[in-house]
């Protein structure tokens, strides 16, 4: 159960860092209300998930899933570029998250 809040809380850090971003420094509420709703459920899952899974992995996978997920939001709907060098760093990170996965499992 740890890592299925771990996952949703890492994409709800996904939905906070995106929602930041369209607030424009804080400027708009909905955005505003939403980068804080959402940062506080991330927090709180990562929190909670923290009481059954080491910090350094639970902390890995929750900034990686969040990374990965606002990387492709920004690539898809944001105008971000587009990559080689940033698709192979995507795969990576989710090598990195499963690797951590992989290694609490055996542990």
């Amino acid at each position: 159960m740890a890592w299925v809040v771990l996952l949703l809380s890492g994409i709800l850090e996904a939905g906070w860092a995106v929602a930041l971003k369209l607030s424009h420094g804080f400027t708009r509420l909905g955005w505003t209300v939403t980068f804080l709703v959402t940062a506080a459920l991330s927090f709180a899952g990562l929190a909670w998930a923290m009481r059954y899974l080491p910090v350094g992995t639970a902390y890995a996978v929750w900034t990686g899933i969040g990374a990965l997920i606002a990387a492709v939001i920004g690539m898809v709907w944001l105008g971000d570029g587009v990559s080689a060098l940033r698709i192979t760093s995507l795969v990576l990170i989710v090598a990195g998250i499963v690797g951590l996965k992989l290694a609490a499992s055996a542990a």
